[in-house]
């Protein structure tokens, strides 16, 4: 990110080879509105109120503010410490850290990071909470909602080596990561591994990713434990279904061509999980035309579930009353859970205005189109929300960087 933020206030020694220490910013002031109002749209899976339900214009989707410090210490040894404050799971603005590491230059092509750094997962991952520095408001959430969490902590290993016109770069990762959810839940990854290759040639760019991590939501424990109380059936259900230290795996392949007047990107994920989450496939085109400072851009995407939406359940076939009403409700549950699955489509049009020195002003209106049954990337909802249909927003930010 501190080639994106260039123009950033700098406090050094003049003593040469002595440590310095520079100061870098961004943010963004925006705000959504939602013509859905059963349901709330967010940018952030983990906040608990967006757009829609919520607010009839939200200024919590996309608004943040971050600062990054960098201290080189040596010449071989470097310390970043990242904060940022956005809507966080419990409603609040608390700034978070999102990178503290410490990396140490082995050669000038191989460095090792230690502490917690940024997840690799996409092509714009190292900035994607830097408006400034994407052509959209937000990254598509077809794609970018598969792994919502943006750091980790653990151990970083990078290569990078030139052959004639071409820049490979070789990231090798592995660590934890504890995320808190909306209404005090919590998600647990373990055993995070990640492999990361990118390839550039002038303005060409090809990237590809792969993740690997054991995840457990404790806060359904309850409900799958419930499940083995009713033998065998329930015990094979709990097995299928249940997000107890198990395996959850991401494939992605992205490619970005910016010769300077126009640009074209896209990615393609697909994420397989033998729990509730199921296996998905997710990918957009976004292509956009520079007409001095006016970028015009338009995003396709899509994201869709290969695999089971709903469920049986547990045969209520001669079960006593009591026991045929508990099982209704753990099949409602684990249906609710099935069914919750994202499925969209969204065509999205915008425009950013890059007026005036490290500062941009950007529409953009995104037709979000639900696949029946499915509320989309949509939370919150209500009782009187209808999943499918369509869902409408339109979108100003402000991006700037310091």
């Amino acid at each position: 990110m501190s080639a994106l933020l260039v123009p950033a206030a700098v406090v050094e020694a003049q003593v040469e080879d002595s440590p310095t220490l520079s100061i870098q910013g961004f943010g963004t002031f925006g705000v959504v509105h939602s013509d859905e109002d059963q349901a709330d749209f967010v940018s952030n899976l983990f906040a608990p109120k967006g757009a829609g339900h919520s607010d009839d214009w939200s200024a919590h989707v996309d608004s943040r503010l971050g600062l990054q410090l960098t201290a080189n210490l040596s010449p071989r040894l470097t310390s970043v410490v990242q904060a940022v404050s956005e809507q966080r799971y419990d409603g609040s603005y608390e700034p978070s850290i999102e990178w503290a590491n410490v990396m140490f230059e082995v050669t000038p092509a191989l460095s090792v990071r230690l502490g917690r750094m940024m997840q690799p997962s996409f092509m714009t991952s190292e900035y994607r909470k830097v408006g400034y520095a994407i052509p959209w408001i937000r990254p598509p959430e077809e794609v970018y909602r598969m792994v919502p969490v943006t750091n980790f902590d653990g151990i970083d290993v990078n290569y990078r080596s030139r052959f004639g016109d071409y820049t490979h770069t070789l990231r090798g990762s592995y660590g934890r990561k504890d995320a808190k959810v909306a209404g005090g839940g919590e998600v647990k990854s373990r055993d995070t591994m990640l492999l990361t290759n990118t390839l550039e040639r002038g303005a060409a760019t090809l990237f590809a990713s792969y993740g690997r991590y054991r995840l457990t939501i404790e806060d359904l424990n309850p409900l799958f434990d419930a499940f083995q109380q009713f033998g065998p059936e329930g015990e094979a259900i709990a097995d299928r279904y249940d997000v107890d230290d198990k395996r959850f795996e991401i494939i992605n392949v992205g490619v970005r061509y910016d010769p300077g007047e126009w640009f074209v990107m896209g990615e393609w994920a697909r994420s397989d999980s033998r729990t509730f989450i199921g296996d998905s496939r997710g990918w957009y085109v976004t292509g956009g035309y520079r007409l001095g400072d006016v970028t015009p851009y338009v995003t396709l995407a899509r994201v869709r579930v290969d695999g089971e939406t709903s469920h049986p359940g547990i045969s209520m076939v001669g079960l006593p009353p009591p026991l045929a009403a508990q099982a209704d409700g753990l099949n409602a549950a684990l249906n609710g859970l099935l069914g919750n699955v994202a499925q969209q489509k969204s065509l999205s049009l915008g425009a950013r205005w890059d007026f005036a020195r490290n500062l941009a002003l950007k529409a953009q209106y995104d037709h979000i189109d639900l696949d029946s049954g499915s509320p989309g990337t949509l939370v919150n909802t209500q009782p009187g929300f209808d999943p499918g249909g369509t869902v409408n927003l339109f979108s100003l930010a402000l991006d700037f960087v310091y």
